[in-house]
């Protein structure tokens, strides 16, 4: 018999707010806050999507990652910006404290208490990606990030990507691209606390170039995304893995 499906859906980069504590270190620089340095434009429009689509639980943050980044791991050299990496250690603590922790820890705990319940946790992260980063332009226009060594992550992309192609084939649709689904990041930290049987961790990466385009064209473009999630969620592929 199948587990009964949590569904959860973040979006780590979703603004670029600054606690009032923290603006002047961007008084010289004020522009990167409004760039893809800043935060994942469109991405919580489309986490809303998912969120309404699917009947999903939900957890979302609206500080810029230029404060600290809540999809890295703690110990990894890339959690604090330019703009943060300089400050005292206790004052990068504090941030830890009251705008990391607080997040990481309410998805957390709404995981584990739904793992305890017997369900199973299907959780999606929501991002976006510059068209461009370094002079390479990037070669996608969804990215469907997963850890190739659990199957039940694998099957659930593939389907994804099946039902994506059916409602707009005009997408290209890569996996882990542009970015490993192994990497550091919220998901493959939550795939050392859960086996794959209790748990799934997919991030959905979205080509910027689709949101810059104009509002009528990225609203197309989301319905696709939510639509084709939520038939692959209603096929119920959920497998032990």
């Amino acid at each position: 018999m199948s587990k009964k499906i949590f569904r959860l859906i973040t979006c780590e980069h979703g603004g670029n707010r600054i606690p009032a504590r923290y603006r002047k270190l961007f008084e010289n620089e004020p522009d990167a806050l409004e760039t893809h340095e800043g935060f994942d434009d469109g991405a919580l429009a489309l986490a809303r999507d998912f969120v309404r689509e699917l009947d999903a639980f939900s957890v979302t943050a609206t500080t810029s990652r230029l404060l600290i980044d809540l999809n890295r791991s703690l110990g990894h050299p890339g959690i604090f910006s330019r703009f943060t990496g300089d400050l005292a250690q206790d004052e990068r603590d504090r941030i830890v404290e009251k705008h990391y922790l607080p997040y990481r820890r309410e998805v957390e705990d709404a995981i584990a208490g739904e793992v305890r319940r017997g369900r199973w946790v299907l959780h999606v992260s929501v991002h976006s990606f510059t068209p461009e980063l370094n002079g390479e332009v990037r070669n996608a226009d969804v990215g469907l990030l997963y850890d190739p060594a659990r199957k039940n992550e694998a099957e659930f992309c593939r389907a994804w990507k099946a039902s994506l192609a059916v409602l707009a084939p005009e997408l290209k649709v890569r996996f882990n691209y542009p970015y490993a689904g192994k990497s550091d990041g919220f998901t493959s930290w939550l795939r050392k606390c859960y086996t794959g049987a209790e748990y799934a961790g997919i991030e959905v990466e979205v080509n910027q170039a689709h949101v810059l385009v104009g509002a009528t064209h990225w609203r197309r473009v989301r319905k696709a995304l939510a639509a084709s999630l939520r038939n692959t969620v209603a096929q119920n592929r959920i497998r032990k893995s």
